[in-house]
């Protein structure tokens, strides 16, 4: 039985970007028609019906977002669409932007509509610089058929539409290191306030959004908000793209309603464990996410289950690992990972990942001891608590949740423990 949806995916294979009249002929660019046509308060009023929280991993809901930026008054604004998907193991954005790259687009000029704002930018990560010419070619079509541009659809609404390209910083996923690096500077997060829906974009209102995220308000107001509220929880409202990688023998970008268990997407649409092994633990919401024993695998996965477990759905990756993966060896490819991406604005985050590393490189030789073992709980605490931005605050969660569920192994490491 097909457990996977095709609302959001449901022009996946159907196009190739020189074939813009396949996207129109599949109703495309209809959600767009019905946002001009009908106005703002209806756009609000359909994003708040469907449920839509924000898909780069934050999950604020978008009709109050929307709500709120359109209020503020500027004479300039900006949208962004936010395609820097540097998270590991997070790729469904990159799906979007290759199988449905005007659905992407569509999103963006209903952001810019709502927002108020004549053009937007779309960041798209150094790494998918394959893409850009792709998305340039998507919005130069868009234009010659009056879907970007001047006097859209003969509203009077004009909107363009330019690719920017990041230089490889995880950190540029946060939206004010985002536009920073835009602006020329070196990408590192701002102080707030002011947020960047205030002062962003050369010191005014900007609105970012992450792709998934308008892709699924294209979505949304082309069906109707109704229909999309038909998939999905009471309060996990509609569909959810997901990255499922790691020892599961079918990885890929899938689209699921939310409410199915890890266990069914794990084993129903993942096809199991590569040489049916048992599972040993999962990462959810990307590298930032925290480890989650087997046990909890029968959670549902939505907003309010998983936050119940102390879990969350972050970026939406699903890693696996297989019951022969070691722990000590994955928060050292983690804490690599951090030490190397820090931004070295901030000293817990800086120096925090700096010690860290020292520790779990001591864990993995087998010469650590009790006191470090406490020490690596202290020092990821306080990069928690500490740390100027989300990288900082999110780089120690994997190591916490290490310390939570797997102690043994992590004691095992350490020749006083196993003396005793």
């Amino acid at each position: 039985m097909n457990r996977t949806q095709k609302v959001i995916t449901e022009n996946f294979n159907t196009y190739k970007v020189e074939q813009i009249d396949k996207y129109i002929e599949n109703g495309g660019f209809q959600g767009l028609k019905n946002a001009l046509e009908k106005g703002k308060d209806f756009i609000i009023d359909e994003l708040n019906i469907s449920g839509l929280r924000g898909r780069g991993g934050a999950a604020y809901p978008t009709g109050k977002k929307w709500n709120g930026g359109r209020q503020t008054h500027a004479d300039v604004k900006y949208v962004l669409c936010n395609a820097d998907e540097g998270e590991p193991a997070t790729f469904k954005d990159r799906e979007l932007l290759v199988k449905d790259p005007y659905k992407v687009l569509e999103g963006l000029a209903i952001s810019g509509y709502t927002f108020g704002a004549k053009e937007g930018f779309i960041y798209i990560r150094e790494e998918y610089e394959f893409l850009h010419d792709k998305i340039r070619k998507a919005i130069k079509l868009a234009e010659e058929n009056g879907y970007l541009g001047k006097n859209i659809l003969g509203t009077g609404f004009d909107f363009s539409i330019k690719v920017f390209s990041g230089a490889g910083a995880y950190v540029c996923g946060e939206g004010s290191a985002l536009i920073e690096s835009m602006e020329g500077k070196a990408g590192r997060p701002r102080m707030k306030p002011p947020r960047i829906g205030v002062a962003g974009y050369m010191g005014k209102p900007t609105q970012s959004n992450n792709v998934e995220t308008l892709a699924i308000v294209a979505t949304v107001l082309k069906m109707g908000a109704v229909n999309y509220a038909k998939y999905g929880t009471e309060k996990s409202i509609g569909t959810k793209m997901i990255s499922l990688c790691g020892n599961v023998k079918k990885p890929g970008t899938y689209e699921i309603p939310f409410g199915m268990s890890l266990r069914e997407i794990i084993y129903d649409i993942g096809g199991g464990i590569v040489g049916d092994k048992d599972i040993k633990f999962l990462q959810l919401g990307g590298v930032s996410g925290p480890l989650m024993p087997k046990k909890y695998i029968d959670t549902k996965y939505t907003y309010e289950d998983l936050e119940a477990e102390g879990f969350g759905i972050g970026s939406g990756a699903i890693l696996v690992a297989d019951e022969t993966k070691s722990v000590i060896k994955f928060l050292e490819s983690v804490s690599y990972f951090f030490f190397h991406e820090s931004c070295g604005k901030c000293t817990p985050c800086r120096e925090g990942k700096r010690q860290m590393k020292k520790l779990l490189d001591k864990m993995s030789k087998g010469t650590a001891t009790t006191k470090d073992l406490k020490n690596i709980e202290k020092i990821s605490r306080i990069m928690t608590d500490a740390s100027f931005c989300g990288l900082g605050q999110t780089a120690a969660t994997a190591m916490l949740t290490a310390i939570k569920y797997f102690s043994p192994e992590l004691c095992s490491s350490i020749d006083e423990i196993k003396a005793l």
